[in-house]
């Protein structure tokens, strides 16, 4: 008989509404899982067990009163839904994978964290990322490393590292992450995962201070390709004051049901090109990618090679945006000796970009993207390997210098930031493991507000070639 931690999302939403399970007992399930399994895994910074525990009575409670008065029910009514420890929950810790705020609490939640409220979530907890979300592996001082459980000497990537980690491990049943260079999409392929990277503006990133280059945005991680649409369905939002905002879906139509439409006969772009100097791409990955590419064939979709319509001058510019992005962190002179290394020389570096030189970078890759655009947007998506190699063990990036500890990241993640520049959707597919049992991801970029189409073609992938009952040891 299936364990709890076995049934997907849609799944536990719709046992809970038929009374066949209690919000209550699955609740305790994942709590359980996650004190046994957490020390193991690093995926929760704080766990919310009281919290969880008034939530999940209060849904059930909810759903009895839905059987006998026939009330809808919120769709994610009494399911545990962790939040990323970049994001604000209202009453508890925020630590942003930094020390400093280590006894720092919310006072409000985030706009998106609202929504999985309406939405009826239990939070079990804040998973893990790395400080201030600016590396792509998730290793600091607030708790234990965030270990891929396919093997656990290895990183669960960043910098939603703890998402990835609790749902592949099944200490949640699917997350809610955040992307502004990979960081969704980075730790799921390294876990197993399916995660997307919606078109910018799909969900407001306020209230706090805005991205104002519009990089990043909150996406899920799941393990089916249907609960992350849901997901999305639930999470997408906008506020006034956002500074963008993406095509809607046409009246009545939900993500949910593009996971379970048939998308046509495609015309699919593919390159095994990237864009950073002396990042060179592993077997596997190219394996992966391949393995793709006829998967796709198969399935009756026209691929084309195309030569990728970016160069290497994007990356400079890109990095002038990340260095002047880690020095929002509100961290006092007195106060920067406590934080990492690496984020102690991503900030020393934004100090001292001009505003001349930002603003030149931003218009320049918004210039670079508009032509992009124009071969893009001749396919329905755009094939790439997700990652430049295998999940790295745990130490890999800490133990160089900052300076090659960066360089090593941009090498092992060239294909990623490409889509947080120009704001296109873009998701991970765990479809290809390697010979020692590891997760290979390759990546679906879309056109902007075309994430129904990648959904669709996402699902008939994993049609094709399940992933979900690929579980690790720890499973």
């Amino acid at each position: 008989m299936a364990e709890l931690h076995d049934l997907t999302v849609i799944e536990l939403a719709g046992a809970i509404r038929a009374g066949d399970l209690s919000p209550v007992e699955i609740t305790e399930h994942y709590l359980d899982r996650i004190d046994r399994l957490n020390a193991e895994t690093g995926a929760f910074y704080t766990v919310t067990a009281d919290l969880a525990r008034e939530q999940a009575a209060e849904a059930e409670q909810a759903a009895a009163e839905s059987r006998r008065n026939g009330t809808k029910l919120p769709p994610l009514a009494g399911v545990p839904i962790p939040i990323k420890d970049l994001n604000l929950v209202a009453g508890v810790r925020a630590t942003f994978g930094s020390v400093i705020l280590a006894d720092n609490i919310a006072t409000e939640d985030d706009y998106v964290v609202a929504e999985l409220r309406k939405a009826g979530i239990v939070i079990t907890g804040k998973t893990a990322t790395p400080e201030f979300g600016l590396p792509c592996y998730t290793e600091t001082q607030i708790g234990p490393p965030a270990r891929t459980p396919w093997d656990l000497t290895r990183s669960a990537g960043g910098s939603s590292g703890g998402a990835a980690a609790a749902v592949a491990a099944g200490l949640a049943p699917a997350a809610q992450g955040s992307d502004g260079g990979g960081s969704i999409r980075i730790p799921s392929s390294v876990c197993g995962l399916y995660g997307i990277k919606p078109t910018r503006g799909r969900i407001s990133g306020g209230p706090l201070m805005p991205d104002l280059f519009g990089l990043s945005t909150d996406g899920p991680l799941a393990r089916t390709v249907a609960d992350a649409a849901l997901l999305l369905d639930v999470m997408t939002c906008s506020y006034p004051g956002d500074l963008y905002s993406a095509p809607p879906l046409p009246a009545g139509e939900t993500f949910l049901q593009h996971a379970r439409r048939d998308p046509g006969k495609l015309r699919i772009g593919r390159s095994l090109k990237n864009v950073v100097p002396g990042a060179r791409v592993h077997e596997d990955c190219e394996a992966a990618y391949e393995d793709a590419s006829k998967l796709l064939a198969d399935l009756g979709h026209e691929i084309v090679d195309v030569e990728l319509p970016f160069a290497e001058d994007a990356v400079p510019m890109f990095e002038f945006l990340w260095y002047a992005m880690a020095t929002l962190a509100p961290i006092s002179p007195e106060q920067e000796d406590q934080l990492l290394p690496l984020t102690r020389y991503l900030r020393g570096r934004g100090l001292k970009v001009t505003a001349a030189e930002l603003l030149f970078a931003e218009a320049y890759l918004q210039s670079i993207t508009r032509t992009a655009m124009s071969v893009l947007n001749a396919y329905d998506a755009f094939l790439s390997p997700t990652l430049a190699s295998p999940p790295v063990p745990v130490g890999y990036f800490d133990e160089a210098d900052p300076a090659e500890n960066f360089e090593r990241q941009k090498r092992f993640t060239p294909y990623t930031a490409l889509y947080n520049i120009s704001g296109q959707p873009a998701v991970n597919l765990p479809l290809y493991w390697n010979s020692d049992g590891l997760p290979i991801g390759v990546m679906l970029s879309g056109k902007i507000g075309g994430e129904a189409t990648l959904i669709s073609l996402s699902a008939q992938l994993e049609a094709a070639r399940p992933w979900k009952d690929k579980h690790p040891a720890l499973w």
